[in-house]
């Protein structure tokens, strides 16, 4: 669950005001890939994710605020960044702009800090945009229900991680995007037999960024706009029928369906876009391998832009199917699993 903490703290300077936000990473059993307006940052299709547990992948932001401060600065898992950047700047106006005349005066000062690997996708712009706006809107005095659409201006799969739970991501019709925004399905507790098991494959940076893969997607990749025309749309409703009924092998089914249909999409792509590896490859027969064995589905994998995987399992199957994946998978050192 997303979660934020407006606090002034008592060794600060006088007349500086601090907001601290922890928001969690989310990873999409129904995927966001391509856009129809670039500078919005606009779907073609809706998505549904599922947030994880800020513990294992999250993001910590402290925004402070001061007048003896000039401009603004950003630092991201302790190195700094340009806070000029078109994406934060974005979000920076668009909190300021809603703040109006009660927004804070002065410079802010950004730190962020990520416990899980940065683009390697995971999800980590997600958490960090969502974060972010998450600190700004605390600082600011901005309602939460008016953050999900500003934080898609930053990456447009952090206006889910606003919410905790499972989250739809309406693509919306309007052309100026404000009817483009997330909800909450059900709540983090709406089903808790379900457990999420992460493999990092690579913590590398990935050589093809998410916003430039599914660029080059939608303006070469026939396969793209019959997979969300067609493809996407009753997977969604089907989804979300899945989620309320708890029911695993349609979730389980939809989820790897929904992973493969991406990755084909990129592999469509010209030139093709490779962010699944071997491992991942392998990853992915031995899930396949689980379930054939069992006779009904105990474990779902999916990916997003990158080789690492999602194991979806349910709590009477999670001893069983962590260890299958341990022993097929073993860390690189003690400790990892």
């Amino acid at each position: 669950m997303s979660a934020t903490k407006k606090q002034k703290t008592s060794n600060a300077p006088e007349g500086v005001t601090v907001a601290t936000a922890r928001c969690s990473s989310n990873i999409a059993v129904i995927k966001y890939w391509g856009k129809r307006d670039e500078k919005l940052i606009l779907p073609i299709n809706s998505s549904l994710s599922v947030t994880m547990d800020p513990d294992q992948m999250g993001t910590t932001t402290t925004a402070a605020c001061s007048e003896a401060w000039k401009g603004d600065r950003l630092w991201l898992n302790g190195k700094e960044e340009d806070s000029s950047a078109t994406r934060i700047q974005n979000c920076l106006k668009a909190i300021r702009a809603l703040a109006g005349d009660k927004a804070p005066k002065g410079g802010l000062r950004i730190v962020s800090n990520n416990n899980f690997p940065t683009a390697a996708g995971l999800a980590s712009s997600a958490s960090g945009y969502a974060c972010l706006v998450l600190a700004l809107g605390e600082l600011f005095g901005i309602p939460r229900d008016q953050l999900s659409a500003i934080s898609r201006q930053g990456s447009g799969s952090a206006c889910r991680s606003v919410y905790g739970g499972f989250v739809k991501w309406e693509m919306g019709v309007k052309e100026d995007g404000t009817d483009s925004k997330a909800h909450q399905v059900a709540k983090a507790d709406h089903w808790p037999d379900l457990h999420a098991l992460i493999l990092v494959v690579s913590d590398e940076k990935k050589k093809v960024s998410s916003s430039g893969g599914m660029k080059i997607s939608v303006e070469t990749s026939e396969l793209l706009a019959h997979r969300a025309k067609a493809v996407v749309p009753p997977r969604v409703k089907d989804m979300e029928t899945a989620i309320q009924k708890k029911d695993f092998e349609s979730f389980a089914k939809i989820t790897m369906q929904e992973s493969n249909s991406f990755h084909a999409t990129c592999l469509d792509t010209y030139p093709p876009i490779f962010y699944l590896n071997d491992t991942s490859k392998a990853v992915i027969n031995t899930v396949h391998e689980l379930n054939s064995k069992a006779g009904e589905a105990v474990a779902a994998y999916t990916f997003d832009a990158g080789p690492n995987a999602v194991v979806y399992t349910l709590t009477k199957h999670l001893p069983h199917v962590a260890r299958s994946l341990a022993l097929a998978f073993p860390p690189a050192k003690a400790g990892d699993w």
